[in-house]
């Protein structure tokens, strides 16, 4: 049987099958570039000025006097970064910490899983603003847990954990470990419940306990998921104003002050974008830098 070769009219050309994916993906494109290309070479560009709304007349290209004058005159910048890094260095690991410990229980088959589970992922459903309402009718030293414990002898009458520089620290971490921990929790489950019950019935079988199993079979298993949820939840800490904004507002006496509340200070409430533009510059630049060293040293993706 004769093959007949197609028409010139239905042959395709070469070059618009190759031309087909970008089209496609040029909206995506576009605006990709519009929110989030655009903004970050706006910030870049006030980075180098001096832009203040209240002082018109001092306006004017700046260069690198404002990344001078927070690196070697402002310690307030070192300060918040310095909180910054320990905020992040204790939220991340004690979520790590309980988040896992509740997936592994969630994770068992037991009368009214299903509910347990719900009521330990509800908190991350919560909103940052909420949360801090929570936890601040909590705090109250008039109507809150600290009266009770003062009734018990556990602390004194009036204390207020969130006006004492001693304890503002630990009362903000308690209230975002709270929020935290669910997300964890969600993320390690998912993969736990991809990982074969036939590894833990052989190991079983070849007499190995419940912590040689823990340690041989599921952390390894966990090891990708444990990388990307640990660098996701350290950007979203150091980033994190919402709950520290309304819980403490920074205070007292700049002791929960991290540097996106910093940046905040100083270009919504002194109106110095262009300094302020310099901190997220900083800013942008630590966590770009910290990213790639961690997923370079984590050796994430590598097989095992």
């Amino acid at each position: 049987m004769a093959i007949t070769p197609a028409s010139p009219r239905t042959r395709r050309r070469p070059g618009r099958a190759s031309r087909t994916p970008y089209v496609l993906i040029a909206p995506a494109v576009i605006a990709m570039l519009g929110f989030l290309v655009y903004p970050m070479a706006g910030v870049l560009y006030y980075s180098l000025q001096h832009y203040n709304v209240t002082r018109p007349w001092d306006n004017g290209f700046a260069g690198l006097d404002n990344f001078r004058t927070l690196l070697f005159e402002d310690p307030l910048f070192w300060q918040s970064l310095g909180f910054s890094l320990k905020w992040v260095g204790v939220e991340v690991a004690l979520q790590l910490v309980f988040g896992l410990a509740l997936a592994l229980i969630v994770n068992e088959t037991f009368v009214g899983r299903g509910l347990a589970r719900a009521a330990v992922f509800s908190p991350w459903a919560v909103s940052g603003v909420l949360t801090t309402g929570i936890w601040i009718l909590l705090y109250n030293p008039t109507t809150g847990l600290s009266r009770y414990l003062a009734d018990l002898g556990l602390m004194r009458y009036g204390a207020a954990p969130l006006a004492d520089p001693d304890t503002v620290f630990w009362a903000a971490v308690l209230a975002e470990l709270w929020r935290g921990v669910p997300f964890f929790a969600i993320l390690l489950l998912a993969d736990l419940q991809t990982i074969s019950k036939e590894l833990y019935e052989a190991a079983s079988v070849d007499g190995a306990a419940r912590l040689r199993r823990f340690v041989h079979i599921t952390l390894p298993h966990l090891r990708d998921a444990i990388i990307l949820s640990t660098l996701l939840r350290c950007v979203w800490e150091f980033n994190n104003v919402d709950l520290l904004y309304t819980l403490t507002g920074g205070g007292p006496a700049h002791a929960t002050t991290t540097l996106p509340l910093y940046v905040a200070a100083k270009a919504v409430q002194s109106h110095d974008f262009g300094y302020g533009s310099a901190l997220t510059t900083v800013a942008f630049l630590i966590l770009t830098f910290f990213s790639i060293a961690y997923l370079r040293l984590s050796r994430f993706g590598a097989k095992p």
